[in-house]
């Protein structure tokens, strides 16, 4: 298989590749020396940790960057030729465990051999120096590579696609079908008339008419001015941004182990389903009615909380009664991290999603939806590119090592033994560790305050495991899908240590 091609091999046949890399940059290009360098390089066997992080070659980097730009969000420069598999190694040589890859967007592990080669050819070369505007002068093999690459993965029932750059543009786009296929109904199906056009103009109804999007208390959906509206994670993503207004409800919150709290758990699904009831019966009294709901099967930035089978079942019965439109935000669930290529999957709903949002481990943006959520006119979801040809031509690599390496079934396997090794550190620390959940190795626990989640995740980088945090005490793992026995070993060899340390 090839994730495990021997690197003397692969090394031995840089030269059937390289020619292909020519294609891609001059010869004798960084670009091509960075290709090979990527290719030669041999994941460690474990971490390997030379100075603190940020070391001093990460803070001279940042105290030059911010001389240009202020993005004080960056946690350590990275050598991106050096990393490898599910190690990131930082520009001062420290070779870290990645349990978090670039906010769950990494699918492979880093400089993948499938995905070197995949980019070697002449078709990358066109896609990027020639960058088309899809909507309106897309390649001749453009729909080749929307049926064999994205729609080989289409959430079942879902035959429609839009694609997009990113989650955020995603999630934009997805709630103006929500509010298109409303207005229409409002409408009675008719054609728009002159006053409809001449009024959207003037920003006044009834062009523009007052509906508006259920979200929830805890929800990340991006950070442009409409995602802002649905988003309720974080202060700092909100404060000084006028938003729309819009209605939030209660996600649910459940008690853990969820096999001793079924009954109390039952309670809260109903209490949550029932004020997302009351919340469109008011909309709707208050002249405001709810056009769609968006929901994410995890709140991924606002706790890693999780929404029950049941619940979800619930919501879809719910939008189906007053006919109104669910959107499932799969930006950092989708992708194969639980063990299916969509968390809501697992919900086994009774028909499909009217929307579901992808990105991140996709490599691309879009927007798989039913059939007559089609846009009826042109330029009603557009922008210059909508979508990137050269993130597919990764993305089928990517695919088709998840099915050659039976990727979905390894998720599901190290993901039982990391609920294994998480319980037992959860009776033995459970000041440290409690309320772990997770599907496949997409998981999350919490610490019992905020300080001893920073002690935790500092000590971990000291012993060289690179951690994501969410919420206000929480650790989330967010590996990569070839994370396997032998990183989880090392995982939780660590969190004991340092939680040792910790409890003593």
């Amino acid at each position: 298989m090839l994730s495990k091609m021997r690197l003397g091999s692969y090394s031995h046949n840089l030269r059937k590749i390289l020619p292909g890399i020519e294609s891609c940059g001059p010869k004798g290009s960084r670009y091509q020396s960075a290709m090979a360098a990527a290719a030669a390089v041999k994941e460690p066997e474990g971490p390997q940790m030379v100075t603190e992080v940020p070391g001093p070659r990460s803070k001279q980097l940042m105290s030059e960057l911010d001389e240009m730009q202020s993005m004080k969000t960056i946690q350590f420069f990275v050598d991106y030729e050096k990393s490898q598999g599910n190690y990131i190694v930082d520009v001062d040589g420290n070779k870290m465990l990645d349990v978090f890859t670039q906010i769950s967007s990494v699918p492979l592990g880093y400089n993948h051999p499938a995905l070197l080669e995949a980019v070697k050819g002449s078709a990358m070369a066109t896609s990027l120096v020639n960058r088309p505007a899809l909507g309106v002068f897309p390649g001749a093999n453009w729909n080749n590579s929307l049926r064999d690459v994205l729609m080989s993965v289409a959430p079942p029932g879902l035959n429609n696609i839009i694609t997009m750059m990113c989650g955020t543009c995603s999630n934009e786009n997805a709630m103006k079908l929500m509010f298109m296929k409303y207005a229409e109904h409002l409408r009675g199906g008719k054609e728009f008339s002159q006053a409809d056009l001449d009024s959207a103009m003037q920003g006044q109804m009834p062009g523009i008419p007052k509906m508006s999007i259920l979200s929830f208390h805890g929800s990340f959906h991006g950070r442009s001015i409409g995602c802002l509206s649905v988003t309720h994670s974080k202060a700092i993503h909100l404060v000084d941004i006028p938003n729309m207004g819009w209605p939030v409800s209660d996600f649910p919150r459940y008690k853990y182990p969820l096999d001793q709290f079924v009954r109390e758990n039952a309670v809260e699904d109903s209490r949550c389903l029932a004020m997302v009831q009351d919340k469109i019966h008011q909309q709707l009294k208050d002249g405001c009615p709810i056009a769609g709901i968006i929901v994410e099967p995890v709140q991924a930035e606002g706790g890693d909380h999780h929404g029950s089978a049941a619940w979800f079942m619930g919501l879809q019965a719910i939008c189906k009664k007053h006919n109104i439109r669910l959107l499932i935000d799969e930006v950092q669930t989708g992708g194969g991290a639980t063990g299916k290529m969509w968390m809501h999957e697992h919900f086994n709903l009774p028909e499909a999603p009217d929307l579901v949002t992808f990105s991140k481990k996709m490599l691309s943006g879009g927007i798989y939806h039913k059939e007559d959520l089609r846009p009826q006119h042109g330029a009603r979801i557009f922008n210059t590119w909508v979508g990137e040809p050269s993130k597919l031509i990764i993305l089928d690599a990517v695919i088709k090592t998840i099915k050659r390496d039976n990727l979905l079934a390894q998720v599901t396997r190290v993901g039982a033994s990391m609920t294994k090794g998480m319980n037992e550190l959860q009776a033995k620390y459970p000041n440290i560790f409690a309320n772990f959940r997770s599907l496949g190795t997409f998981g999350a626990f919490d610490c019992s305050t905020p300080e001893i989640r920073d002690k935790l995740t500092g000590g971990m980088r000291k012993e060289g495991v690179h951690l994501g945090v969410c919420g206000e005490t929480t650790v989330r793992f967010r590996p990569s899908l070839t994370f396997d026995e032998k990183h989880l070993e090392i995982l939780m060899g660590k969190l004991q240590t340092v939680g040792g340390k910790i409890d003593s």
